[in-house]
């Protein structure tokens, strides 16, 4: 039965003015301007309120000293009222002049120093306002930006559905969030696009495969065919399965690509286990020791893709190792709030040169493509995209003596 799609969000309203029409409206609130009305009037306000503070501070020194002469007239003679004012005795004219002027300097030095100490003081008072009020509207100016960026997050969460569908005058960040929405929409549709191509591949592609193989069987299993088609018939089967393999690794990379929405409490270490059961026929088939100490690593995210990991790493160190006396070392840890998987193995001497090669599609060390019947070319490159699905990475490392080191790490 065919699924209805959900309905898609309904798109924002788009700006009265066309963003590629050079010709823009005079009076259109954009962002430089209304920082500069913004600014402009904080600094305007500002120097108002300095210029107050300045004019009646010097009111103040003014009237403070007029109100307190530095000296006095006593009975028709002038007695100073500082210990900095003195007047000579019996001065002359000029004498008395000089006096005065300088006790009348001193006064106004003083008034200037008490003027210039009260001046930064309220500086400083005003630095700390004005600091406080532009950082709390520089937030309020940058709030869509930040709205923005927390939208662009959710949506690196694969939540397509997400949008910013901001609000406000037709500025440049409304048009930065009109655009970023409509470029959701059309990455909504591809994926959308991609998730019905990868179902319908699915089935376009098993069917037919599926068919083959139940034919052969059939046929394999009929006593009276000849020994050479009983053997074709093998080798065909052989063929198809191989080709199942690779449909299955090719759909599986492509889901893997995408984030885990879905999560769930996994234990590495229960994973570890279970992969290490799914290889241990073939481990002993080939006289491959599996061994390591798996302690509990619990993780959020999809238990049966963490599974995938695990066997196609297993797969690899048990599949690429040396003739006699192999091992592979299968551990779990947490080390700094992660969890860490780490298969090590015995086997052939790797360059630090292709340890990057061999994460890439139907590329094997040293082999062609078709070359090697051990498997498809796809396990880790498989392998990384389920870890990179889940926020973590894989690293390989060439181990001394021979083999490699892969590490898993995933976050908690």
């Amino acid at each position: 039965m065919a699924t209805t799609p959900a309905p898609h969000p309904q798109a924002p309203p788009k700006p009265t003015w066309d963003p590629r029409d050079p010709v823009r409206p005079l009076l259109r609130p954009t962002i430089r301007i209304r920082l500069t009305l913004l600014y402009g009037g904080m600094f305007l306000i500002a120097g108002i309120l300095l210029l107050s503070i300045i004019y009646l501070f010097t009111a103040q020194a003014l009237s403070d000293s007029t109100s307190q002469l530095p000296f006095k007239v006593v009975n028709g003679t002038v007695q100073p009222t500082s210990a900095i004012c003195q007047l000579p005795v019996n001065p002359t004219g000029d004498q008395l002049n000089d006096a005065v002027t300088l006790c009348l300097r001193h006064q106004s030095d003083r008034a200037l120093d008490d003027l210039l100490r009260r001046s930064l003081f309220a500086l400083l008072g005003l630095s700390i306002i004005a600091f406080a009020f532009g950082y709390a509207m520089a937030g309020r100016v940058l709030s869509p930006l930040g709205r923005i960026t927390r939208t662009a997050r959710q949506v690196a969460g694969s939540d397509l559905s997400r949008r910013i569908e901001l609000d406000g005058p037709d500025d440049e960040l409304k048009e930065l969030a009109d655009t970023f929405d409509e470029m959701l929409d059309r990455l909504e549709r591809a994926f959308t696009a991609q998730q019905r191509f990868v179902a319908n591949a699915s089935h376009e592609l098993r069917t037919p495969l599926a068919i083959n193989r139940t034919l052969l069987e059939v046929h394999l299993s009929d006593p009276g065919a000849p020994v050479e088609l009983q053997q074709l018939g093998k080798t065909l089967l052989a063929t198809n399965e191989r080709s199942e393999q690779l449909v299955e690794g090719l759909l599986l990379l492509a889901r893997s690509d995408n984030q885990i929405i879905e999560r769930k409490p996994v234990d590495l270490a229960e994973v570890a286990e279970r992969g290490v059961d799914q290889v241990h026929a073939e481990a002993e088939s080939r006289g491959v020791e599996i061994r390591g100490e798996r302690a509990p690593a619990v993780v959020q995210g999809n238990g049966v893709l963490l599974e995938r990991i695990t066997l196609n790493l297993l797969q690899n160190a048990v599949r690429y190792n040396v003739p006699e006396g192999g091992w592979v070392e299968v551990t779990t840890e947490t080390q700094h709030g992660q969890a860490v998987l780490v298969v090590s193995n015995t086997g052939p001497v790797v360059p630090a040169y292709e340890i990057d090669n061999i994460f890439e599609p139907f590329r094997r060390l040293r082999q062609d493509r078709t070359g090697s019947d051990k498997g498809v070319g796809l396990g880790l490159s498989i392998a990384r995209s389920v870890a990179r699905a889940h926020g973590g990475r894989i690293i390989a490392e060439p181990r001394e003596g021979g083999g490699l080191v892969m590490r898993v790490t995933l976050p908690i």
